[in-house]
């Protein structure tokens, strides 16, 4: 397997009516992903992690694991509220064959510098050598990593092992100062879903994590911007950011996300663990469906998924 890069989008976790995993639905949406431009898919908090409980979320992983089936990258987040919670995922996701591990700090706890080191080193000691990318998540605890862990994570364990996705603002600025305090060595993915891809893309990341839905416009984005043709790129950004400005919460992403997965015939269903605090109504459909045809018309919409 090459080096985790690209567009590794955030997969959305289809539900029966009964609310269990829908089996044919996750192998269909893995298919249209790598289809329609991904290099791999993610495991992470708007496939509904939080919502899982822990048989699930392992169950979630060897899935995913096996309908890629090597045909790509499977990046499984591992991230805990305790230290030995992550260490006991970190372990399931290494005997599930994930190509690396996500690690968002515990959502719950203000753990100060020090403890968070001893967090994230356990994760990185249990993974087996797997890279594990260390994600900001400052959109849900409030208060970002200090750039200074995460330099000293990759000081200690090297680029091959250690990777980055920032989330906090200015994330711009972050991102620079924290490939100029590694000496250039870090390895950043975009972690704005792709609003700030551009500008990310010009400051040195090797990839990005968007949602699933809109895929293939982050993958025009991202081949146009590695072919040269910024042109292109801002052409496709200017119909993609519409699209992307309400969504403000975890539940609006996961909601938005399996309305246009269903919209595009990807899966059958929009079902979501709840409860929920995004209000996704009808008058907000109606503009995303418009929002939604105007970046099919710049970008070229998705490829056609055959039954497998």
């Amino acid at each position: 397997m090459t080096q985790v890069s690209g567009v590794l989008p955030v997969i959305a976790t289809p539900f029966t009516e009964s609310l269990e995993f829908d089996k044919n639905g996750l192998d269909r949406e893995i298919d249209w992903l790598l289809l329609n431009g991904a290099d791999g898919v993610v495991v992470a908090m708007v496939s509904e992690l939080p919502r899982l409980t822990h048989r699930e979320r392992d169950e979630l992983g060897e899935l995913v694991v096996e309908s890629v089936a090597g045909r790509g990258h499977t990046v499984l987040s591992v991230g805990a509220e305790s230290t030995s919670e992550a260490v006991l995922y970190t372990r399931a996701a290494v005997r599930a064959g994930a190509t690396a591990l996500m690690a968002n700090p515990p959502l719950t706890v203000s753990a100060g510098s020090r403890q968070l080191l001893t967090y994230f080193r356990s994760i990185i000691e249990a993974a087996d050598g797997l890279p594990t990318i260390i994600q900001d998540a400052s959109g849900y605890i409030g208060a970002p990593l200090s750039l200074g862990l995460l330099a000293e994570l990759l000081e200690e364990y090297g680029p091959e092992r250690v990777m980055f996705k920032p989330e906090a603002q200015p994330l711009g600025p972050r991102l620079s100062t924290l490939i100029q305090m590694t000496d250039g060595q870090a390895r950043v993915f975009e972690g704005s879903g792709g609003v700030a891809l551009l500008e990310s893309f010009r400051r040195g990341i090797v990839g990005t994590m968007p949602g699933a839905d809109l895929v293939w416009a982050i993958s025009a984005i991202w081949n146009a911007l590695n072919t040269g043709d910024f042109a292109r790129a801002y052409e496709v950004t200017s119909a993609l950011s519409p699209v992307l400005a309400s969504l403000t919460s975890l539940d609006a992403y996961v909601a938005v996300e399996k309305y246009l997965l269903v919209k595009q015939g990807v899966i059958d269903h929009e079902y979501r663990r709840l409860p929920t605090d995004f209000d996704f109504d009808d008058i907000a459909r109606a503009e995303t469906d418009e929002l939604f045809d105007r970046l099919a018309t710049v970008a070229g919409g998705p490829r056609v998924l055959q039954e497998r």
